[in-house]
């Protein structure tokens, strides 16, 4: 087929997955998704032919973000670095994709995550991965006592289609309806996608779309970039390279950096170097402590 002709096949059974009736039938949306990934991997190949895969080289990141030790606490932490890496994107011009989140009901977050698209954008965000730590006083601290909290956070590099082969059998596609804090739906059609790659256990979840068909893109793509980092950190290994895990299990001591709102001090433990004004930082003002990790790697 011709790329027009993949074109209109592709649209055509995009808006076949729009209707009720066809994605009521699991077995039809399945035969219809591994179809589409067919096409658009003809599509992607005949892409890259023409333009040299510019896409590729914006360096794209998935960026993870959990709520580990602290509950509640450590959830408020995670959205506020939800907020400040979403605001910096945004004055990079980047572009922000949400994949999936998990908010509490009092706005924070268990769960966020999002691909971030621009030039320079893996690059200059991977030194955030690792633990983040904040310590504070909550609103609801009656003592005043300081409470310690983590958040982790990953960084990888997105991985393309030519990147990891995905067998179709290999899949599993669930959809559902996507839900909003405390867990209650949102939506009154199944758009959310969930995507299990079986020989491995992978589960990923999108939701944020109100496109069933993106939001099986945006899974898919989570899915493809987790199997190529285990496939680096596998060769890794292979070669004796020690790899430092990015989020460890989040203990407290497990820390990359530490937000210290008694102090108003912001300290990176790698490079051994503060910064104050915490608000502004969290307004997405990360230029200072991105240009340190770039001075550093410079330097090395």
């Amino acid at each position: 087929m011709s790329q027009e002709d993949l074109i209109v096949r592709k649209q055509f059974l995009e808006q076949e997955l729009t209707h009720p009736e066809v994605f009521q039938d699991h077995k039809k949306v399945r035969d219809i998704s591994i179809e589409l990934g067919r096409i658009e991997k003809e599509l992607q190949a005949g892409s890259e032919q023409t333009s040299g895969s510019v896409r590729g080289k914006k360096e794209e990141a998935i960026m993870e973000i959990r709520a580990g030790a602290g509950g509640e606490e450590a959830a408020l932490f995670a959205g506020s670095l939800v907020h400040m890496y979403t605001n910096f994107a945004k004055q990079c011009g980047w572009t922000i994709i949400e994949i999936d989140s998990n908010k509490t009901t009092l706005g924070g977050y268990k769960e966020a995550i999002f691909e971030i698209e621009g030039v320079g954008a893996y690059s200059d965000l991977r030194s955030e991965a690792g633990v983040h730590r904040i310590q504070r006083i909550p609103d609801t601290e009656k003592t005043g006592r300081i409470h310690t909290s983590t958040t982790s956070v990953a960084v990888l590099p997105v991985a393309r289609e030519s990147d990891v082969e995905i067998k179709p059998q290999d899949i599993k596609v669930e959809f559902f309806r996507s839900s909003g804090p405390g867990g209650q739906n949102v939506n009154k059609v199944e758009t959310a996608v969930r995507v299990y790659h079986l020989p491995t256990g992978l589960v990923v979840s999108s939701q944020e779309s109100r496109s069933q068909q993106k939001n099986r893109e945006h899974a898919m793509t989570v899915i493809r970039t987790k199997l190529a980092d285990a496939k680096r950190q596998a060769a890794e290994a292979k070669a004796g390279a020690e790899r430092r895990e990015q989020i460890g299990n989040a203990d407290r001591s497990e820390k990359i950096r530490t937000y210290n709102y008694p102090q108003d001090r912001i300290t990176d433990h790698r490079l051994k170097k503060s910064w104050y004004n915490i608000a502004t930082i969290l307004e997405g003002r990360l230029e200072p402590i991105i240009e340190a990790f770039r001075e550093r790697a410079a330097e090395s």
